[in-house]
């Protein structure tokens, strides 16, 4: 039992150490493409903390197992380098027993994992594409932030409010810039500016809203040139686009597992079977990553390391193929995943058994040649 505990509190200490410097990268890149968007306009700054959050389900099931994996490696890596392995295989620690060890952390990770995949993140993605939903539904006359210039339509548009009103239906200082292209082959064919005093939300019977701007001016010209044309007006309409919020996510992934069960439609078929396929990832790569951790204490910790990385990246890899083809139609759902699963079980027990299998005919030879001599 001491030894149990010694093993799986190492494994689960890196575990967490490796989890979480996995899910700071990943989620700083996301997080870096929200501010992006916020920055453009296309989202409101209040929401990215909300929507990181309702992503940290999607993110934790697919970091814990890589996290589980390479915590095995680099933890019984140590042991092996340190001799403290040895020692305990000297005592009767086999590689059966470390593995029925292993599995216990591999238990309390793969349950963590399923309640992630079946539950929280569906349910995380849902609230997500609400957030979202909401924030189509915004104009730029929602998102402007005052004294600030703001770039929609991916920097073709530019606009500026040197002030606005608390309920966001007055503006002042209103500076707008956008590039005009041509109809057919979408060629630049010049800007336009605008500039007023004052501005103000219109919306119309269909919906549509209009930035309706007093006392200002319109220029339409090409940089560089001197043909401009200047225009002064009382009173001008300017349409208010929608922002373009990224989504990322698939409308599938918001399903409730319980309304996968039984459906007979393909996509949703393999939703389900990749949701079930998570938590059995993490006992075939604890499989995997007990015999891989096994390194000689002359090699290094690192030297097997790579191409357990490699063959991890290959099972998942393949996973996500094997999801494609099964959308398509050209893997029936009856063989679906598992049949990945089934080959990398193989592979686990071969590399389980190898060693073992190889010592006990090398100390057969040696006995063979003891004999003859």
């Amino acid at each position: 039992m001491i030894v149990f505990r010694y093993l799986s509190r190492e494994v689960l200490v890196t575990l967490s150490a490796v989890s979480a410097v996995l899910l700071v990268i990943i989620m700083s890149g996301r997080f870096i493409k929200y501010l992006a968007q916020a920055a453009q306009g296309a989202l409101d700054p209040g929401v990215l903390f909300l929507i990181m959050g309702f992503r940290l389900p999607g993110f934790l099931q697919l970091i814990l197992p890589l996290g589980l994996f390479l915590g095995i490696l680099l933890a019984y890596g140590r042991l092996y380098l340190d001799s403290e392995m040895t020692v305990l295989t000297a005592t009767g620690m086999s590689q059966q027993r470390l593995m029925a060890y292993s599995l216990m952390p591999a238990l309390l990770v793969a349950l963590l994992v399923a309640w992630l995949s079946l539950g929280l993140a569906p349910q995380g993605v849902t609230e997500q594409m609400r957030i979202l939903n909401e924030q189509d539904a915004l104009t730029e006359f929602d998102t402007l932030v005052p004294g600030r210039f703001q770039a929609m339509k991916d920097g073709s548009r530019v606009t500026y409010s040197e002030a606005l009103s608390k309920d966001r239906s007055e503006l002042g200082g209103v500076f707008i810039s956008e590039k005009r292209f041509s109809r057919e082959g979408g060629k630049e064919r010049g800007i336009t500016v605008l500039v007023a005093q004052n501005g103000r939300q219109e919306i119309q019977a269909d919906g549509s809203r209009y930035l309706i701007l007093e006392n200002g001016y319109r220029y339409d010209g090409n940089p560089g040139e001197a043909d401009y044309r200047a225009i002064q007006y009382d009173t001008y309409g300017v349409l208010l686009p929608k922002p373009a919020v990224s989504a990322e996510i698939s409308e599938r992934e918001a399903i409730a597992t319980r309304e996968l069960i039984g459906s007979d439609k393909l996509r949703l078929q393999s939703e389900l079977q990749w949701r079930l396929s998570l938590p059995l990832l993490v006992f075939v790569i604890t499989l995997l990553a007990v015999p891989l951790s096994r390194v000689n204490p002359r090699q290094g910790r690192f030297l097997k390391l790579l191409p357990a990385i490699l063959l991890y990246m290959a099972y998942l890899g393949l996973l996500i193929a094997a999801r494609g083809q099964i959308d398509k139609g050209k893997i029936p759902p009856a063989l679906g995943l598992w049949w990945v699963h089934g080959v990398f079980v193989l592979i686990g027990l071969a590399l389980l058994y190898w060693e073992p299998l190889r010592l006990r005919w090398a100390r057969r030879q040696v006995a063979k040649e003891v004999a003859r001599g």
